[in-house]
């Protein structure tokens, strides 16, 4: 069919700007849907009459979706091509934000159920569609601007973040807070898609595929050991930024003594961080190599937890967050652009990477709270650091990028 056509070269011949900029945005809007409903879920608890624990099964709906979205990424990119897939991931989650909104409208459970499973299988789809055209963008660039383009989903998610704490100060309902947003993301989708280029994305040289070689081709992935130690890399950081969401401003709170107003700026300071050292990144990885920074700031990152964990006084223990933060980075960024360049087939290479990221953001917060109930918050959190410890050993994989022609 149509979409099935290698065309690497329509891609090669643009100016890469308007085309690094249509994906830098789009990161951002991924950014922003994923914090859609975050700062609504106070009044979408109480309008739906459920408690703490029905919320929690309903997020874990987005899990489930976009582990899903996941493993559908790879044969839609190949079956719809680039420009369309992103197109349609974003107006999947838009009919999504819809579909909530209607569900909120009607205070029914499972449609807000059904809806925060096709919202995640949207941002999945989206993670991966984005993160191809990312890692094309930089070939045809012949420089790192991957890191800069997460440093857009960070903004994003604060801007989503920001919308949602207005409308709720303003009285907005949570229901016409993500019709809004659905519109919104309607036209963002046609925009977005006018300024991809068609086709996908794969050398010139790759022989089309039937769909048995493609699965074949998307298991071997599993067993690259390359890719594989690309992913745990990308498995320490991830876990570490997962556990920065969800345990950073408690072992705050509780551990270190300080007030919730505090325990809040200190998470803050944590994520503009991250974001900060994304957006400037580029050009000093571009200087240093891809594998010199990965070992950096992953070492960076064994001494901020050790701070965290260990320091008594809060501007030290404000360090360690610095320093954690800068440690978890630069590795998923790096990570999909290196697994973007390890192999035939990008698509099906930078979801392998992707799917173990994801899981040990989803998974690794849990785990670290298993852990701290028998030994402690601050002491399950030196599972990070050995992992910080295991991405800097392997950091060696992301090396070896072709040069640019």
């Amino acid at each position: 069919m149509e979409a099935n056509r290698t065309v690497p070269s329509s891609p090669a011949r643009q100016k890469p700007g308007r085309w690094r900029w249509t994906v830098t945005g789009a990161f951002g809007l991924g950014g922003v849907t994923i914090s859609a409903w975050g700062p609504r879920l106070p009044a979408i608890k109480a309008g739906l009459g459920v408690g703490t624990a029905t919320i929690g099964l309903l997020l874990a709906g987005v899990t489930i979706g976009a582990l899903l979205g996941l493993v559908a990424s790879t044969p839609l990119l190949r079956w719809l091509g680039s420009r369309q897939a992103v197109a349609g991931a974003i107006l999947l989650i838009a009919a999504a934000l819809a579909v909530m909104a209607l569900a909120l409208t009607l205070a029914s459970v499972p449609l807000v159920a059904g809806a925060f499973v096709i919202a995640g299988m949207g941002i999945g789809t989206l993670d991966v569609s984005i993160n191809v055209e990312g890692a094309a963008v930089e070939r045809v660039a012949g420089r790192t601007l991957m890191p800069g383009m997460h440093a857009a989903w960070s903004i994003g998610a604060a801007i989503g973040s920001g919308v949602g704490a207005a409308c709720a100060a303003l009285g907005i309902s949570p229901a016409a807070q993500l019709f809004g947003e659905a519109v919104f993301l309607v036209a963002a989708a046609f925009v977005t898609a006018s300024g991809i280029p068609d086709g996908q994305r794969g050398p010139d040289e790759q022989p089309r595929q039937d769909r048995g070689a493609q699965l074949r081709q998307w298991l071997r992935g599993w067993l690259d050991w390359r890719l594989l130690l690309i992913g745990l890399v990308m498995f320490g950081v991830e876990l570490g930024e997962g556990s920065a969401n969800s345990w950073l401003t408690l072992a705050v709170r509780n551990n270190h003594g300080q007030t919730a107003a505090v325990a809040a700026l200190f998470f803050t300071t944590f994520a503009i961080c991250e974001g900060l050292t994304r957006m400037f990144a580029g050009p000093v990885v571009d200087r240093i190599g891809r594998v010199r920074a990965i070992r950096i700031t992953t070492a960076l990152g064994v001494i901020g937890i050790a701070a965290f964990i260990l320091a008594d006084n809060r501007w030290l223990v404000l360090l360690g967050v610095v320093l954690w933060a800068v440690g978890v980075s630069l590795g998923f960024p790096l990570g999909v652009s290196a697994a973007a360049e390890s192999g035939p087939d990008p698509a099906a290479r930078i979801n392998v990477v992707a799917s173990v990221g994801y899981f040990a953001n989803l998974a690794g917060p849990p785990a670290v709270g298993t852990l701290a109930q028998s030994a402690g918050l601050l002491n399950a959190l030196w599972v990070i650091a050995a992992l910080f410890v295991a991405a800097f050993a392997v950091a060696g994989s992301l090396g070896g990028r072709p040069s640019a022609g």
